[in-house]
């Protein structure tokens, strides 16, 4: 049995920026330190959420160095790391790695469209994969996950495929040598049902509480709280990905008082539809008065 890296609620951690554009990690520090306090899980610093895609290489450490600095190992601190280009992915996770990350998230490659073994093996981190089709243009498999999981250090997958039945097959599959995160905040429940271990959530940014206790009313046995609390945050979910992610969360953390700052281009702001449909939902969740 591989030891999951966290259990509950992982926040896919934005990158606040100032109005010229660079990182503000004062503000970053100020929301990790609210997400802890708010039962957030685990940390994870340049996910997709984060802008990773719009991150320099220096940039990109200095954030994971600044996440574990300031985390001080309250929750584990994952590093996203993954890249389509596969030497530079070793190169930032070995940084990740020697800046003290808890593990490492290594979305498929991209554009390339193959998968790997060459990124696990060149660290002793745990490895949480990340399949997200509907970014990289490919599906990783199950059979393929199957045998990743046989890498000591392949710990989990991120299941942003939103394929229920073959989350259903990796579980099959793998069973106990490799966790399972649902990458959809739509289908936590869904995928705690077939054995996941939480999620790396968008909607924690906003919620982190809320999101927390999903997953922990589920681990405590109480699974119809659990549903009923998956069930009313769909539609703050759904406001969430109105738009390509991180634009709705972005606009929402400046919108709830924090100085998240302007998205990197290409990103933009959302439309004004979006803009309203976020503050609805919000109001309706009760996290915005």
């Amino acid at each position: 049995m591989k030891q999951p890296v966290f259990t509950g609620a992982a926040v896919a951690i934005i990158t606040p920026m100032h109005a010229d554009g660079t990182v503000n990690f004062e503000e970053l520090g100020r929301i990790i330190d609210d997400q802890i306090a708010h039962g957030t899980d685990a940390i994870v610093i340049c996910g997709t959420t984060g802008e990773s895609a719009a991150l320099s290489h220096e940039e990109h450490v200095e954030c994971i160095r600044f996440a574990v600095k300031h985390t001080a190992k309250r929750v584990p601190v994952i590093a996203g790391t993954g890249s389509n280009d596969t030497a530079f992915a070793i190169e930032i996770s070995k940084e990740a790695e020697e800046a003290g990350a808890d593990a490492l998230l290594l979305v498929t490659p991209y554009y390339n469209k193959t998968s790997y073994t060459a990124i696990a093996n060149a660290v002793t981190l745990p490895c949480i994969i990340y399949n997200v089709p509907s970014r990289t243009g490919v599906n990783l498999q199950p059979a393929t996950l199957a045998e990743l999981a046989k890498l000591p250090n392949v710990n989990a997958v991120k299941e942003a495929s939103g394929n229920i039945s073959q989350v259903a097959d990796v579980a099959a599959l793998c069973g106990e040598e490799l966790n399972i995160y649902s990458g959809n905040d739509d289908q936590i429940v869904p995928i705690l049902s077939l054995g996941g271990k939480g999620v790396i959530s968008v909607l924690s940014n906003v919620a982190p509480q809320q999101a927390h206790d999903i997953c922990a009313a589920w681990f405590s046995g109480d699974t119809a709280k659990s549903l009923e609390l998956q069930l009313k945050a769909l539609p703050l979910c759904h406001a969430l990905f109105a738009d390509v992610n991180p634009i709705p969360v972005k606009w929402a953390m400046n919108r709830l008082g924090w100085n998240a700052g302007p998205l990197r281009l290409p990103l933009v702001e959302p439309s004004a539809a979006v803009q309203q449909s976020l503050e609805n939902e919000m109001k309706a969740y009760g996290v915005l008065k």
